[in-house]
């Protein structure tokens, strides 16, 4: 995780919405990685290995965050389960080989209730919806993704019936390093610009790198950056260690999306008008670092997680 998460700064300080595609991968296949058979695990990564691509989904149009009420249902059959339902916001989704979906096994349980299933692209009633056309990450691909009367057989459950909802909270709780690590390669990003052009801006005949007012937003973007930097770090090695713990992931992906949001602010602040112009890079890296606030999780859920770990 720690490996991957450096891979992933370097990697996000030059494109957020790559680095989330490739990222996203991760996510779809950790949750195989923690319940599925050694079938299971070979089906996904051979499709991984072999150029394609998998998708996480658990996003519903009418619940984001409250994802243990999925309205996406799945009906046992003599040999199977029949899937139907619409998924929202999925990254790869147009692109993916496979998806892990969470649906609802007995919605009288609620989170209880939710059961994951890998489910192939190429199956039948399996089809693509709306592609979204977004604020930042465009280098991302992101649509529905629509499952009718979708049949996939006994051996495709992944883990235990009932047991999606944990499942998906283990998974996030283990991949939330990674997409924090890109938020803080935007960060650096944002910093290196800013500091080039500090020096090149002349105004009041002097480069605005030797005012004080420019140097200490410089400066407060730096402790920021590598606050988060060593949260991220922190974050990864517990998941290396065995200990995912749902605080330190929560708070670390709070940090991060919060800081890489102000601190791509102070970005175009200090380029001035021309931060806002699409001529130069820092407005979009402004675009690409609002998603870290949102997705996987937003942040006021993320206080929500923290809170209820801490007062339980």
């Amino acid at each position: 995780t720690l490996t991957w998460c450096l891979i992933r700064e370097e990697l996000g300080s030059v494109d957020a919405g790559f680095t989330i595609g490739l990222g996203t991968n991760g996510l779809a296949y950790t949750p195989v990685a923690l319940a599925g058979t050694e079938e299971q695990k070979r089906l996904c990564a051979s499709m991984i290995t072999n150029g394609g691509f998998g998708s996480y989904c658990l996003t519903e149009p009418d619940g984001g965050s409250d994802a243990a009420h999925a309205r996406t249902t799945a009906v046992k059959k003599s040999d199977g389960w029949v899937i139907n339902g619409r998924k929202c916001f999925i990254t790869n989704g147009p692109l993916s080989n496979f998806y892990i979906v969470f649906a609802a096994t007995d919605k009288s349980l609620g989170a209880k209730g939710m059961t994951a299933f890998i489910v192939e692209r190429n199956r039948d009633g399996v089809s693509i919806g709306k592609h979204e056309d977004k604020m930042g990450i465009r280098a991302s691909e992101t649509s529905d993704v629509v499952f009718e009367d979708v049949f996939v057989p006994d051996d495709h459950m992944l883990g235990k019936e009932g047991d999606g909802f944990k499942l998906a909270m283990a998974t996030l709780n283990r991949t939330r390093p990674g997409g924090s690590a890109t938020a803080v390669g935007i960060m650096q990003h944002c910093i290196n610009l800013c500091v080039k052009y500090a020096k090149e801006r002349v105004v009041f005949g002097k480069p605005i790198a030797k005012q004080q007012a420019i140097r200490f937003m410089i400066a407060d973007m730096e402790i920021k950056t590598q606050a988060a930097r060593q949260m991220v770090y922190h974050a990864a090695r517990l998941v290396d260690a065995g200990m995912a713990d749902p605080v330190v992931g929560a708070c670390t992906k709070c940090f991060c999306g919060d800081s890489a949001f102000e601190i791509a602010g102070n970005a175009v602040q200090i380029f001035g008008g021309y931060g806002y112009s699409r001529e130069y890079p820092v407005e979009k890296l402004l675009r690409d670092a609002k998603i870290y606030q949102i997705f996987e999780g937003t942040n006021q859920i993320q206080r929500v997680t923290i809170s209820a770990n801490l007062l339980k």
